[in-house]
């Protein structure tokens, strides 16, 4: 592995003047990726993790000198953040292969960026996500004066969804999406809400009749329940959706779905129904599981903030926000590798200090 994580490292070109570098670039990137394995979230704490791990690191990466903090700043502003992904991603798959068929897609914003003046506007940063090994397989950064939808755009046109179901929320309903993943040759399964206005409003109309027993459809449930909560899902797959005005403009659409949660708590039951349309031909069953897989990346999004704070992150350089988030990224995704692999119950976070404390836990987990 460590063989693994040098070439792809060795790949980005090092734009300082080489006659003051005294620290190799792939010396500090692996740093960088050590400590965030670790559970560190700051700069300041990369730095002191160097220290403290001299030992370990020189034994297992060569690393014989640590940087200082405003080196590692340096780099993580100056290196190609894109470039830097694309390394990442190669090293996430010689870890943890490339299994699954589920790219989820959506956005995050990092919120501590809203405040500081050397953004036009904070920063959003959009991501491609195989939900089922938890692989970020690529991302954007919003550009500041347009929204996620042409970046989400982009990304599908950058990353290999061939044979790959896409998923997205009701932003992200768009015709010139749902093209672009059928021209890639990839499915899609996306939320249908009020932004597509006539056609959210005929399914709605349509779902109506199916409730009172006017219209057919495939029908499957699932419960959960949680302590004192407990719910169900149950999905509606339209048999016939000829009807529709404007179909044809819709490339690649086959099926129309809805679902609907019923949750019932100590407060009553609340009732929520969602529509949603795919070029795929599924059961209900089907439906299901890609509509409850796709929220893993809202899981991903919620780590970042609860293991690693990134809400608060203080990086100054956009560039820098997006190298750590990458990182980032990649220490959970390897964490949960792990945790599936020894069938551990321990939390990321545990497996992350546990990593901290204990040397041989760390060269455990990322297979050195």
């Amino acid at each position: 592995m460590k063989d693994i994580i040098v070439q792809n490292f060795n790949q980005l070109i090092d734009e300082r003047c080489q006659c003051d570098v005294k620290h190799k670039l792939t010396d500090v990137l692996i740093l960088i990726m050590c400590a965030t394995l670790c559970g560190i979230d700051t700069i300041a704490d990369i730095v002191e993790y160097g220290e403290q791990k001299r030992a370990m690191l020189s034994k297992n990466f060569g690393i014989n000198k640590i940087p200082s903090e405003s080196t590692v700043s340096r780099i993580l502003s100056m290196v190609n953040a894109e470039l830097l992904a694309v390394c990442i991603v190669n090293i996430m798959k010689e870890l943890i292969g490339e299994n699954g068929d589920i790219i989820a897609i959506d956005g995050k914003a990092i919120c501590s960026t809203d405040t500081m003046k050397s953004y036009t506007r904070g920063l959003r940063i959009v991501t491609a996500y195989m939900v089922e090994n938890g692989i970020s397989i690529g991302q954007l950064a919003v550009d500041s004066k347009s929204n996620e939808i042409p970046c989400v755009q982009e990304l599908i046109d950058l990353i290999n969804i061939e044979n790959k179901i896409v998923t997205a929320d009701a932003e992200h309903c768009q015709k010139e999406t749902v093209s672009k993943i059928i021209k890639n040759n990839g499915d899609y399964c996306i939320c249908l809400k009020a932004n597509q206005k006539q056609l959210y409003d005929d399914v709605k109309l349509y779902f109506g009749g199916i409730l009172n027993g006017e219209f057919d459809s495939e029908k499957a449930s699932v419960s959960e329940k949680n302590r004192e909560r407990h719910e169900v899902r149950t999905c509606y797959v339209f048999k016939d959706i000829s009807w529709l005005d404007g179909i044809d403009e819709w490339n690649g659409l086959k099926t129309i779905f809805a679902l609907q949660r019923k949750v019932t708590n100590d407060k009553g039951t609340t009732t929520e129904v969602s529509f949603y349309i795919s070029s795929l031909t599924s059961t209900a069953e089907k439906f299901l599981d890609i509509v409850r897989k796709h929220w893993k990346i809202e899981s991903l999004h919620w780590q970042l903030d609860v293991v690693f704070n990134e809400d608060n992150c203080r990086v100054i350089s956009e560039n820098g926000q997006k190298s750590l988030n990458m990182f980032r990224k990649n220490a959970l995704a390897i964490h949960r590798n792990y945790k599936e692999q020894t069938k551990h119950k321990k939390s990321i976070k545990k497996f992350m200090l546990s990593c901290l404390l204990n040397d041989n836990s760390f060269l455990d987990v990322i297979k050195l």
